[in-house]
């Protein structure tokens, strides 16, 4: 799983030397996130003793994400492989999310828990599914493939394949005058 996550990183970095693109791709922070995740999940499938000597070291790195980064993946969602993380930062995925394949996110996006009783629960998503800058997608909802979620946009219900979702009404002009005094002269 990480050569496909290391892949959407290196298919995106904007070098033309392969080097270059490489060391881009090590180097971000969503890659970096994606590793020490997937290095936890390692670490669980191991025996106790095996965990109880490098389990340690995964927090450290996973504290370290969430200070530097402003990345919080918990051990015990599920992320499919080509996870993507664009922009860094503020960045919250529910401890019970499911994540698909090929899966794009941007900055400050919340995939949460939300709901009571029966309805309690965090969001599936689907494979190929990008989710813009802001959004929130909250609750026991499914969101199915191919969906792309608009910048700020609330997901609070189930999302059907290839919709396009976005923050209605987005925003409303109200002058033309612009935001300098020269311009109201």
């Amino acid at each position: 799983m990480i050569k496909s996550d290391f892949m959407r990183y290196f298919e995106t970095s904007t070098s033309t030397n392969g080097y270059k693109k490489t060391l881009q791709a090590l180097f971000a922070p969503g890659f970096r996130a994606m590793c020490v995740y997937r290095f936890g999940k390692w670490i669980k499938r191991k025996n106790l003793f095996f965990q109880i000597i490098f389990l340690p070291f995964y927090h450290f790195l996973n504290q370290r994400l969430k200070i530097k980064w402003g990345i919080q993946i918990p051990l015990s969602c599920e992320i499919g492989e080509g996870f993507y993380i664009g922009h860094f930062g503020g960045i919250t995925i529910a401890s019970d999310a499911k994540i698909g394949k090929n899966v794009n996110i941007s900055q400050l996006v919340t995939i949460g828990e939300a709901g009571e009783g029966d309805k309690a629960g965090a969001p599936t998503i689907g494979d190929g599914v990008y989710i813009g800058a802001g959004a929130k997608v909250i609750g026991k909802i499914k969101v199915d493939d191919n969906v792309k979620i608009g910048a700020n946009a609330v997901v609070y219900k189930d999302i059907p394949k290839n919709a396009v979702v976005v923050n209605y009404p987005g925003f409303k002009i109200i002058s033309y005058k612009g935001n300098r005094k020269e311009a109201f002269k």
